[in-house]
């Protein structure tokens, strides 16, 4: 009347021999995700106009000031935004001040907006600067800006010979 059959019985099944030969179809599904894409690129960090930093900011990213920044800034991309003030150096591949930056400005290009005011040196390998920008320091194009060695900038004694 009844049969016996392999369903009650133990030991390997016929869905569990399709299992073990494709391990992955039995996990879950986000368990070992891999994009197949390479990783997107963070966004920029945004320090927001009513936040004030007092200390040194590095970074690989991408920096948008917005607010006041009281020490040097190093980043891949800063920009500093119509309202925003930074006291101290800031060294970039690329700098966009559209605000004010009181200290040295290094950077591989360095823009100057209409609305910009820098009151420091500047060091770049390409600048453009913009008709209404405000500007009161030295400019210097080095082929390598991001340099910090005293090699390539002038010393006081050596300043008297340029004319």
């Amino acid at each position: 009347m009844f049969s016996k059959s392999k369903i009650n019985e133990p030991g390997p099944k016929a869905s569990d021999t399709d299992a073990t030969k494709a391990p992955d179809a039995a996990k879950p599904a986000g368990s070992d995700f891999k994009p197949s894409t390479p990783k997107a690129k963070p966004a920029p960090s945004v320090l927001s106009s009513d936040l004030l930093i007092t200390g040194n900011l590095k970074t690989t990213g991408d920096i948008q000031v917005e607010g006041q920044v009281e020490g040097d800034i190093r980043a891949h991309l800063l920009t500093v935004g119509e309202g925003a003030t930074v006291k101290g150096e800031v060294v970039a591949d690329d700098v966009v001040v559209n605000g004010r930056v009181v200290g040295r400005v290094r950077g591989l290009k360095v823009r100057l907006t209409s609305t910009a005011r820098v009151e420091g040196d500047i060091i770049h390998k390409t600048i453009a600067i913009e008709s209404g920008a405000h500007f009161e320091g030295s400019v210097q194009r080095q082929d390598d800006p991001l340099t910090t060695g005293s090699k390539k900038m002038p010393t006081a004694a050596a300043a008297p010979e340029v004319k």
